[in-house]
């Protein structure tokens, strides 16, 4: 198996190459994109799964046990793309012990993907009463009330999340884009003073460069084209880099391109990556709104 993920790295890197080269000067066009080997679920992913299956079978587990090994089957799921079942496992193992802020965190998540925010705050509003200090949860309410439209409350929690590690680049990020909604005059200044304040170690703070001009598309695939270690690490940045690249072009209404975009930040299977669980959420919202264009002009259907 060794050997063959060290090739699936050299395929996935020779090809994100090849396509570089036959590029012109921008990737506008999305029609060669850069891709890496789409993740599968590994072999250990699969003997555990089998293994808590027979775990489970027993009749000796205390509820708090059984508990715990709902929620561990359910992270199994969630991480190779099964959410259904990972939605079932965390309700069986919230039924058996109610005070998991990590479940409640992650199904409020899901309730985000599925544009019930109303029940995201709920999710979120009871992992914060367990624990305050959960390194997720305030930034994921602040990302469904971004989506829910209530973008006062979303800069809220999202200043809040940046001012505990300004030098999260992620961080920086998710706030500009709470202010090019609710401060769009003052979102890239704010971005800009951000940037230019953090240590700028994490190699996030590449899209930051992409979002605030400084660094050009081209630059930043061809970027991850050479620095990426593996293909797991390159399947990553392009899932990120994609998904914020659709934010910019929807931004500035060019919805063909941001669908384009939107389903190449899906086509690596990195599901646990945020960028990933809301890029369908995107990509159905920003369908849905051109339908009814794509239904008295071809023009975008066709692209589309």
């Amino acid at each position: 198996m060794a050997l063959f993920a060290k090739r699936c790295k050299y395929v996935a890197i020779a090809m994100a190459v090849m396509l570089a080269g036959c590029s012109t000067s921008t990737y506008s066009s999305w029609e060669q994109p850069l891709i890496a080997v789409p993740l599968q679920p590994t072999i250990q992913q699969q003997i555990q799964l089998a293994r808590i299956d027979q775990l489970l079978g027993r009749s000796d587990l205390n509820d708090e046990t059984r508990s715990q090994i709902y929620y561990e089957r359910g992270l199994l799921h969630d991480g190779i793309g099964l959410r259904d079942l990972a939605r079932l496992d965390f309700n069986q193992s919230l039924s058996l012990y109610p005070a998991q802020p990590d479940i409640f965190n992650i199904l409020g998540v899901y309730f985000t993907q599925s544009a019930h925010f109303d029940a995201a705050y709920e999710a979120f509003d009871s992992a914060l009463e367990l624990d305050i200090s959960h390194p997720f949860a305030q930034r994921n309410r602040g990302i469904a009330l971004y989506y829910g439209g209530r973008f006062d409350l979303a800069k809220q929690d999202l200043l809040a999340h940046y001012q505990q590690d300004p030098n999260d680049p992620y961080r920086a990020i998710w706030l500009y884009m709470v202010e090019l909604e609710s401060e769009p005059d003052k979102a890239k200044q704010n971005l800009q003073n951000r940037f230019d304040r953090a240590e700028r170690e994490d190699w996030g703070w590449n899209i930051a460069g992409m979002l605030l001009g400084s660094e050009s598309e081209q630059q930043l695939l061809d970027g991850i084209v050479k620095d990426s270690e593996t293909n797991e690490q390159m399947a990553e940045r392009l899932t990120e880099s994609y998904f914020y690249m659709a934010k910019r072009y929807q931004h500035n209404n060019q919805y063909a391109e941001a669908v384009q975009l939107y389903k190449l930040a899906l086509a690596g299977n990195v599901y646990e990556f945020v960028e990933h669980r809301f890029a369908t959420l995107e990509l159905n919202r920003l369908l849905a709104s051109l339908q009814g264009e794509a239904d008295t002009s071809g023009d975008i259907g066709d692209e589309l």
